[in-house]
C-alpha cells in the first residue's frame, strides 16, 4: 500500500515541474508600464533567442524555484516591479511610485527587463498580498539571488541585509506584516558596483571586451514567499555514501525543542527505507541494492523529510536523491583516474559560461535553462563544467534528472591580494555555495579558484572545501597557478590539447582547451575572436575532430582522465562555440562530433 506521504511525494515533485504556484498573488502593475503578454526584444544590440517571445511579462519564472525542497504553498513575486536608479544614502521610497518598470527577475542590464541599462544602485518596489489561509503561518521572504548586495523593507520598516551574487537568501517578515488581506509593500535597495570593487563577480565587467562580459546587477533570480509552520526546516543535506549503501540526511530545523527529523526514501511507488532521530544530526537510511545514478541511468529516489515534536507532525518537505560516488582510484593500466561508482569513466565536456543574449545571467524561459543540458547530452558528451557562475537551482535540477556531470565553479574576485574582509566575504559565498547545492547527485568536483584570478590561500580553502563536502573531489586551481593541492592537476591549453605531468596522488585534467572560432553573420552579438578562427564550418568540423583524436591519444598514452571544450555556445564578443550566441546555429558537422566524442566517452 502506498502511504500518504508517498503521494504527497509524487503531487509535490509533479508541482516541480509545472509551471504552476498555488495563492499566486496579482503582480503590482505601475500605471505608466504598458503590459503585454509576452515580452518581445527591446535591445538594439541583443540577438533574439528561440524563447525571447515565450516570455511572460506578467508571470515570468513561474516554476517552483527550490526543486529539492518542496512544499506545497507558495507565491511567486516575480512580474512588473517598479524601478528607480538611486543615489548613496538615499533614503527608501516608501509609498511613492518610482519612475520606471523591471520585469523582475531579469537583471536591470538584459533587454528581457525591459531596462537595458546598469545602476551602480537602484530601487525595487511592489505590492502583494498574502492569502487569508497563511494568517496562522509564519510567512518567509526568499531570493533566489540578488547581485550584489541588498537591503530589503516591508511595509516602511528594513527587514535585513544581504551581501553575495550567487547565493539564496530568506527573511521571516512575519511581525512586519499588516493584518488581513491588505497590500503589503515590499521595497529591494540593491547596490553593485561590478569591477570598480573586488568582489566575487566572475566574468561580469562594466565594459563587455575579451573574456570579460556585460553586467547582471540587481535582482536575477526568482522572488517568492510561503508559509511554514513556527518550528519547520530550514535546509537539508542528503548525502550517500555507496560504501554503506546509505544516505545521510541532515535537516537544519529552526523554531522549536526536542525536534526529531524523519525520513522516507521511495523507488518509484516503493517506500524501500525509513529512519528517524534527533534532528541536531544525521539520520541514516540504509538503501537495499541501490540503483545508481549515471549519465546514462540518471534514476532519482524520492525522498519525503518530516519534522516532528512529541510525536506530532510539524514540517513534511519533499525532496529527492541519487546514489553515486565520485572518488579517485586507479585505471585498468594503474594510472591514478576518477571512478564513478567505482568504475573508470571518461569525462568529456563543455565549458558552459551560463550568458543569454536577452536575459545575460538569467536563461529566459525554464525550457531555455534546460535547453544547453539537453544539447549537452546529444552531443555525446557527459560533462559540463560550470564557469564562473552558479545557476539557479532548477538548472542543477535539470542536471541531476538528465544526467550530466557538473564540476562546479566558484565565480572569482580578480585582485591577487585580497583584503582580510575580502577573504571572508569569499570564504562565507564559497561555504554558501556548496551548502546550497551539497545534494544535488550531477556535481562531482568544486572548483574554488581558476587561472589564478583572485586565487590566495589555496591550500587552506582547498581543506575548507574537504571540510564542508567530503563526499566529491576538489580541482583546487583549474589552469596556470598549481600549489600541488587537492585531487586534480589541471592545465587549460588553446587550442591544445595536452595533459599534465602524470602524478601518483593527483588525476591528470584538461581543464579548458579548443576555443575555434567561427562567425556566423546575422548571429553575432559584437566583432569578436576565436583562439584560433576559421571561414567554414568543413574547416571547424575537421580541427575540432583532430583535436579530439589527440585528446583519444592523450588518454590512452598519457593517463589524461577529463577533457573540457571552450565552449557551448558563444558568449558576447567570444565566437568560439559549438552553438551562436543564440543558440540557433550549430557551428559544427553534427554527426561528426557526436562521433568524435563517442570515441571517448564510449570507447
Amino acid at each position: 500500500m502506498i502511504g500518504q506521504f508517498f503521494a504527497l511525494t509524487v503531487a509535490l515533485t509533479l508541482l516541480t515541474l509545472s509551471n504552476f504556484s498555488s495563492a499566486t498573488g496579482k503582480p503590482f502593475q505601475n500605471p505608466a508600464s504598458k503590459q503585454t503578454q509576452t515580452m518581445t526584444n527591446q535591445s538594439h544590440n541583443a540577438l533574439e533567442t528561440q524563447w525571447t517571445n515565450q516570455v511572460s511579462i506578467t508571470y515570468p519564472w513561474q516554476e517552483y524555484p527550490r526543486p529539492q525542497m518542496t512544499r506545497r504553498q507558495w507565491q511567486n513575486l516575480n512580474g512588473q516591479w517598479q524601478f528607480q536608479s538611486a543615489g548613496k544614502d538615499e533614503s527608501p521610497p516608501f509609498g511613492q511610485d518610482l519612475d520606471q518598470s523591471i520585469l523582475v527577475p531579469f537583471p536591470m542590464e538584459s533587454s528581457l527587463s525591459g531596462v537595458n541599462q546598469y545602476s551602480e544602485r537602484a530601487w525595487y518596489r511592489r505590492e502583494f498580498q498574502v492569502p487569508k489561509q497563511w494568517r496562522k503561518s509564519q510567512i518567509l521572504l526568499h531570493f533566489g539571488a540578488v547581485d550584489w548586495q541588498s537591503v530589503t523593507y516591508i511595509n516602511g520598516k528594513k527587514v535585513g541585509g544581504h551581501t553575495g551574487s550567487y547565493d539564496s537568501f530568506s527573511f521571516d517578515i512575519t511581525s512586519f506584516l499588516k493584518p488581513g488581506e491588505v497590500n503589503q509593500e515590499i521595497i529591494v535597495g540593491v547596490y553593485d558596483p561590478v569591477s570598480n570593487a573586488n568582489i566575487v563577480r566572475g566574468k561580469q565587467s562594466l565594459e563587455s571586451k575579451g573574456i570579460m562580459y556585460t553586467s547582471s546587477s540587481g535582482i536575477w533570480q526568482t522572488v517568492w514567499i510561503e508559509p511554514v509552520p513556527q518550528a519547520h526546516i530550514e535546509r537539508i543535506a542528503a548525502i550517500p555514501d555507496l560504501k554503506t549503501s546509505t544516505l545521510s540526511v541532515q535537516a537544519d530545523c529552526v523554531g522549536g525543542t526536542d525536534l526529531v527529523t524523519r525520513a522516507e526514501a521511495f523507488r518509484g511507488s516503493e517506500k524501500v527505507a525509513e529512519a528517524e532521530g534527533n534532528s541536531a544530526k544525521p539520520v541514516q537510511l540504509s538503501i537495499p541494492r541501490p540503483h545508481l545514478w549515471t549519465p546514462d541511468d540518471p534514476f532519482l529516489y524520492h525522498l519525503t523529510i518530516q519534522l516532528l515534536e512529541h510525536g506530532k507532525r510539524l514540517d513534511t518537505v519533499v525532496s529527492y536523491f541519487g546514489m553515486r560516488s565520485l572518488a579517485l582510484g586507479h585505471n585498468d593500466k594503474g594510472l591514478p583516474d576518477m571512478l564513478l561508482n567505482g568504475r573508470t569513466v571518461f569525462q568529456l565536456g563543455v565549458l558552459d559560461q551560463g550568458y543569454w543574449p536577452d536575459g545575460i545571467y538569467l536563461a529566459p524561459t525554464d525550457d531555455a535553462l534546460k535547453s544547453d543540458i539537453e544539447e549537452v547530452k546529444s552531443l555525446g558528451m557527459n560533462l559540463i563544467r560550470k564557469h564562473a557562475k552558479v545557476e539557479p537551482d532548477r538548472w542543477y535540477y535539470w542536471a541531476d534528472k538528465l544526467g550530466i556531470l557538473v564540476w562546479q565553479d566558484m565565480p572569482q574576485a580578480w585582485e591577487d591580494k585580497p583584503t582580510d574582509e575580502e577573504k571572508l566575504q569569499f570564504k562565507t559565498e564559497l561555504t554558501n555555495l556548496i551548502n546550497q547545492h551539497i545534494s544535488h547527485p550531477c556535481i562531482v568536483v568544486w572548483v574554488p579558484f581558476n587561472e589564478g584570478w583572485g586565487q590566495h590561500d589555496t591550500s587552506e580553502i582547498t581543506d575548507l572545501v574537504k571540510h564542508l563536502d567530503a563526499s566529491r573531489l576538489v580541482d583546487s586551481a583549474s589552469g596556470w597557478t598549481d600549489f600541488g593541492t587537492g585531487d586534480i592537476s589541471d592545465i587549460h591549453v588553446y587550442p591544445g590539447p595536452k595533459s599534465p605531468k602524470q602524478e601518483q596522488t593527483r588525476v591528470s585534467v584538461l581543464g579548458e582547451f579548443g576555443g575555434l572560432g567561427l562567425p556566423i553573420p546575422g548571429h553575432i552579438w559584437s566583432e569578436g575572436w576565436g583562439y584560433k578562427e576559421f571561414k567554414t564550418k568543413e574547416e571547424l568540423t575537421a580541427e575540432y575532430v583532430k583535436l579530439l583524436s589527440r585528446v583519444k591519444d592523450l588518454q590512452q598514452n598519457e593517463g589524461l582522465c577529463a577533457a573540457i571544450y571552450t565552449q557551448i555556445t558563444d558568449v558576447e564578443q567570444e565566437l568560439n562555440g559549438f552553438y551562436t550566441y543564440d543558440r540557433l546555429i550549430f557551428k559544427m558537422d553534427r554527426k561528426a562530433v557526436i562521433a568524435a566524442n563517442k570515441l571517448l566517452v564510449r570507447p
